[in-house]
C-alpha cells in the first residue's frame, strides 16, 4: 500500500500521518507498516532537546493509525461504500520498553483480534531492528464522516 492509499483511508496529513508504506497487508488478519524516523520530525525540537525522542503518545498514534488501515482494509463492503472515519477510542495494556530516535524505523504489526457491531479490537506492536519498542491493545470504532 503506497502514500496515496494510506492518505486515502487516513483523515491525518502532515505532521500528524505517521505511517509512512504498508509492506504487508492481510485483510481480517494482520498489517505490517513502516514509519521512518527522521530529526526533521516537529516534535523533536521539544520533546527533550539535546537528547531526541520520539513521544510514546506518538508511537502509540502510528499504531492506532496502523489499524485504521487494517480496518478499513478489512471493513465490508457496505462500510466502504459510504464515508467512514476509525476514532480511536480505547487502550489496554500500553507498555514502552526503550526510546525512540532519529534514524529508527519502527515496524508496525497490528493483529487483528476481534469486532462486535462498529467497534474492532486489535494488538500492536512497534519494533526497531527487531527489538520491542511499544505496544498496546487498540480499539476503534466506525462513525460516518460528518458531511
Amino acid at each position: 500500500m503506497n502514500i496515496r492509499k494510506i492518505m486515502h483511508y487516513l483523515p491525518h496529513r502532515y505532521p500528524f500521518l505517521l505511517v509512512d508504506k504498508v509492506i504487508e497487508c492481510e485483510p481480517g488478519k494482520r498489517l505490517v507498516a513502516i514509519k521512518n524516523v527522521s530529526y526533521n520530525e516537529p516534535f523533536f525540537q521539544g520533546h527533550f532537546p539535546g537528547q531526541p525522542i520520539m513521544p510514546g503518545v506518538l508511537i502509540i498514534e502510528a499504531l492506532a493509525q496502523a489499524t485504521g488501515l487494517l480496518a478499513s482494509e478489512s471493513a465490508p463492503q457496505e462500510i466502504l461504500a459510504k464515508d467512514f472515519i476509525y476514532y480511536l477510542v480505547g487502550l489496554d495494556k500500553v507498555r514502552f520498553k526503550r526510546p525512540v530516535v532519529p534514524g529508527d524505523q519502527l515496524r508496525l504489526e497490528v493483529q487483528y483480534l476481534r469486532h462486535k457491531r462498529n467497534i474492532w479490537a486489535f494488538t500492536g506492536e512497534a519494533l526497531v531492528d527487531g527489538e520491542f519498542v511499544a505496544g498496546a491493545e487498540i480499539m476503534c470504532a466506525a462513525r460516518e464522516a460528518d458531511a
